[in-house]
């Protein structure tokens, strides 16, 4: 199954758990990198908790539901408290994508030692998980506002990447939703996708 694709009958029973667990462990794994580091923030604001309720984006999740591409709810942090700035706004930012990445070897494995016993319908729910943090993941690292990767590239590169974002952010963001909509997007990324699931597949079968 690929849902990166627009689905025109999505097994929603099986969608929805795998979309909720996706972007709630990304997103508390922004907050929880954060207040590694210092920064207080996160857990004053509620995010340093594993309750979808305070990582939801109501429209990133009809997104991702409706488009296969979506984001959770950003996660606000203060630099000023980390003692290494740059560096640590970089592991910040990528904390969430590689937490997906997390779920995808944890699903993975579950499933390579219980192979003989777990129900169809255990199978087509780790099918889900896999895919939709596959999606998160490398939707995420893309370099386009408001993104983790862009957030990356920002500290990597510097003040030539905050000029070059602060003059177009509007004109990226209007892009990528075109992007989005038209289905464009995943034209480049399906192919992540198909990769990253074949692999797993014949790992655990």
């Amino acid at each position: 199954m690929n849902i990166i694709n627009r689905l025109t009958n999505p097994d929603l029973i099986f969608l929805i758990p795998a979309i909720i667990i996706g972007i709630t462990v990304h997103e508390f794994s922004h907050a929880f990198m954060s207040v590694k580091l210092g920064d207080p923030t996160p857990k004053f604001q509620n995010r340093l908790t594993l309750n979808p309720l305070s990582h939801l984006d109501p429209f990133g999740l009809v997104a991702l539901v409706l488009f296969g591409f979506g984001w959770g709810r950003p996660v606000q942090v203060n630099p000023k408290y980390y003692k290494n700035n740059k560096r640590d706004r970089i592991l910040v930012s990528l904390a969430g994508p590689l937490s997906n990445i997390v779920v995808i070897i944890v699903t993975a494995i579950i499933f390579r030692f219980t192979v003989n016993i777990s129900p169809n319908w255990l199978w087509k729910l780790g099918a889900y998980i896999i895919n939709i943090n596959a999606v998160l993941c490398i939707f995420n690292l893309l370099p386009i506002p408001p993104l983790d990767g862009h957030h990356v590239v920002q500290d990597i590169v510097g003040f030539k990447a905050v000029k070059f974002y602060h003059e177009y952010a509007q004109y990226i963001r209007v892009a990528l939703i075109l992007l989005l909509f038209t289905g464009f997007l995943g034209r480049f990324i399906l192919p992540v996708i198909r990769g990253i699931f074949g692999f797993l597949y014949n790992i655990i079968m």
